[in-house]
């Protein structure tokens, strides 16, 4: 079973001005789609990110999803974002074979 995860920005929040800076993003809402073809799962959650003055600074207007998951992922680091995609890998093994089954009483017909 091959399954491919995508990650995707839903939100930024921004202080209107920082460090000399507008538009400063200090915290994203991020998710995480899985799917085998068949079978999906989601993950979704909120990192800070915190912006240091002198460090290098793309405008708001010029940010990229890559850009901004890479600060998610940099953030998180890789042994948590390994963790989350494991997560819903698991949930989808889940889902095709499930762990737990809840069959009719045989008496109800």
């Amino acid at each position: 079973m091959s399954i491919t995860t995508t990650w995707v920005i839903e939100q930024m929040s921004c202080y209107p001005t920082a460090e000399g800076q507008t538009d400063v993003v200090f915290n994203v809402a991020w998710r995480v789609n899985a799917t085998d073809g068949t079978y999906s799962a989601t993950a979704y959650g909120t990192v800070g990110v915190t912006y240091e003055a002198g460090s290098p600074y793309t405008p708001f207007a010029d940010l990229t999803q890559a850009q901004v998951v890479g600060w998610v992922q940099g953030s998180m680091g890789p042994e948590e974002v390994a963790s989350i995609e494991a997560g819903l890998a698991t949930n989808i093994a889940n889902q095709v074979n499930p762990p737990v089954v809840t069959p009719p009483l045989p008496w109800s017909a």
